[in-house]
């Protein structure tokens, strides 16, 4: 009966998890699919722990007491977090999962190596898998929050040849997996504990040289390596909850993978060699003696009052300023008046996937105003004004004129085939990769400086003016 109650209990966690994963592709039901996933998630760890009751040696005092710490911090962490530092948030999470990953796959290993006992060779590539996976995840995914946070620099932390040294070090880690491996646990623990070393080593190398506009995809990727590290572990367990969770969320982070760096024009080959975009620089091609257009906000106001279409492209600065609330304000205004309201969302747009959308959902923005690039460029002609807030790279016209700009051949929002384009921005400084942007010379745009939720409050107020 136990058995039974059990195997029901991780069914039951499965159908949950996919029903979770499926709904939260719409924000109208994201909220519910993430309660039921949790639920799922519960009843995995109910059932994982009453399974071996029959074992008098589980010591469940330090299990729920890991428990708790565990969820105190994370549901403290959930509650505080900004929005801004929701993909550090992310990466964190990315980390812990692999670091998790790596301590099961470790500690299941040793038992052998002690004892001298015989390790499959079904067991030990799976444990060879997990701890290059898992480690990879790890320290991959603190380097991103790392960078993330402005801690560390690009130019302090890459080699010449970085992509070449990668390649070396991803052959000698796996060289060296093939070696522990046909020793078997009658080999050293050595060996085990140096091919542990080298893949936390090159999860570090690996992110390294990819540049800030990329970190979307390194996030998504590395979600994808937790997912398959925490499926490994499954199996070394013969837990079939973590088995079909752990492969949920690195095919989903796969799949997610495949769509942005086809979005960007690059190929995931270029990803996993960690040679994916670039790092500060780029272009100076739009700077020389050009002048930046300013707009007055009683002038922008009033052109936007009486246009007939508007589209918003938010961007990362969105989120430093807080202010998805008041751009509904403002779109509520404008919709009040006739005019119609888009938003065009870039799927790099922001720095984890999805960012943009979970801004502008928290301010319940109707999700079908919100376009992808596809079909926001098809709109963009008959637009009269663009207004992008906190976008910078996303709008660069560089990816398609400059051949030597890092992000050359990347689709970007045609956002100069609109009628009239207002950026809102601090300052003439460039985006979080860099690179100069032409777009804020062109002729059809015009700068609005100042922080965007203040200048949006003020747009709100001139707008009410009129």
């Amino acid at each position: 009966m136990l058995t039974f109650a059990i195997n029901l209990s991780y069914l039951s966690g499965a159908v949950l998890f996919v029903i979770g994963l499926r709904m939260l592709g719409s924000p109208d039901t994201a909220r519910r699919g993430n309660i039921l996933a949790g639920i799922g998630m519960l009843l995995a760890i109910v059932a994982s722990a009453v399974q071996p009751l029959e074992n008098p040696n589980n010591n469940y005092i330090w299990i729920l007491a890991s428990m708790g710490i565990g969820g105190t911090i994370g549901y403290v962490s959930a509650m505080k977090i900004k929005m801004t530092a929701m993909p550090q948030m992310v990466s964190i999470f990315n980390g812990l999962g692999g670091a998790c990953a790596v301590i099961l796959a470790f500690s299941e290993s040793l038992p052998y190596y002690d004892q001298a006992s015989l390790l499959n060779g079904g067991q030990l590539a799976i444990i060879l898998s997990t701890l290059l996976i898992g480690g990879v995840s790890f320290t991959g995914s603190l380097l991103a929050f790392a960078k993330l946070e402005d801690l560390v620099r690009d130019d302090k932390i890459t080699l010449p040849y970085h992509n070449i040294f990668n390649l070396v070090l991803l052959a000698a880690a796996v060289a060296l997996g093939v070696v522990v491996y046909l020793q078997g646990s009658s080999g050293s623990l050595l060996l085990l504990l140096l091919f542990t070393g080298l893949s936390l080593v090159y999860g570090f190398s690996f992110v390294a040289p990819i540049g800030g506009a990329d970190m979307p995809v390194v996030i998504s990727l590395l979600n994808s390596f937790t997912g398959l590290s925490a499926a490994a572990a499954g199996v070394i367990y013969n837990n079939q909850l973590m088995l079909v969770g752990g492969i949920l969320v690195g095919a989903s982070g796969t799949i997610l993978t495949v769509l942005m760096t086809k979005a960007m024009n690059r190929s995931l080959l270029n990803v996993l060699v960690g040679g994916f975009g670039g790092t500060s620089g780029g272009s100076k091609a739009a700077a020389g003696d050009l002048v930046a257009r300013e707009v007055s906000l009683n002038d922008a106001s009033i052109q936007l009052n009486y246009s007939q279409s508007v589209m918003f492209v938010p961007g990362y600065g969105l989120a430093v300023a807080q202010a998805q609330k008041v751009i509904k304000e403002v779109d509520d205004i404008l919709e009040a008046n006739g005019v119609e309201v888009k938003y065009a969302i870039h799927p790099v747009a922001g720095r984890m996937p999805g960012h943009m959308n979970v801004l502008l959902a928290e301010a319940d923005v109707p999700y079908p105003k919100l376009l992808d690039l596809e079909d926001a460029n098809a709109a963009l002609p008959n637009t009269d004004i663009v207004v992008i807030v906190g976008a910078n790279d996303v709008v660069n016209p560089a990816a398609e004129t400059d051949p030597g700009s890092p992000i050359y051949g990347m689709p970007v929002l045609k956002v100069w085939e609109a009628k009239h384009v207002i950026v809102l921005k601090r300052s003439m400084k460039p985006g979080y990769a860099g690179i100069e942007n032409p777009l804020f010379f062109h002729e059809k745009t015009r700068m609005l400086f100042g922080d965007a939720k203040d200048s949006l409050q003020k747009l709100v107020s001139e707008l009410k003016s009129l």
